[in-house]
């Protein structure tokens, strides 16, 4: 868990995300984490080189409405938290883990999938096949 609450962290820090947002974001992630790792609702994959964690990669299953896009199914595949330790970056190991990811994926029945890309990972995925959508958000006033 702090391996993956650490690679998070790390990979907005190096998008320009702010200290103090990051802080807020780092505590209430570990808790939101924790149970998701205990039921399996939060999985994935971790690259080791000499007996280190070099890079990893989050998957969910998003419940989601049979759409024209996967009218079969009532699920999304999610990839999160691909990280790569800098010094092991230009490798393609997170090529490796994306294909890992899609495996998992098939494996488990789910045939469409989403990610929020980070200007630094937008080529590696557009290099996939991943493309962009015309997802918007909107953030609403906390209560």
């Amino acid at each position: 868990m702090e391996l993956i609450c650490s690679h998070r962290a790390r990979m907005f820090a190096e998008a320009g995300r702010p200290e103090d947002e990051l802080r807020v974001m780092a505590e209430f992630f570990r808790e939101w984490l924790r149970p998701r790792l205990e039921d399996g609702r939060y999985f994935g994959f971790l690259v080791e080189e000499s007996g280190a964690v070099v890079a990893g990669i989050g998957l969910m299953l998003i419940d989601w409405p049979p759409h024209f896009l996967h009218p079969t199914s009532s699920q999304r595949g999610y990839v999160l938290n691909v990280f790569v330790e800098k010094e092991h970056r230009g490798r393609a190991i997170a090529t490796e883990l994306m294909f890992l990811a899609e495996q998992e994926f098939a494996r488990r029945g789910v045939s469409y999938l989403v990610l929020h890309a980070s200007e630094q990972g937008r080529p590696v995925y557009e290099k996939l096949g991943w493309r962009n959508t015309t997802e918007m958000c909107k953030k609403l006033a906390e209560a």
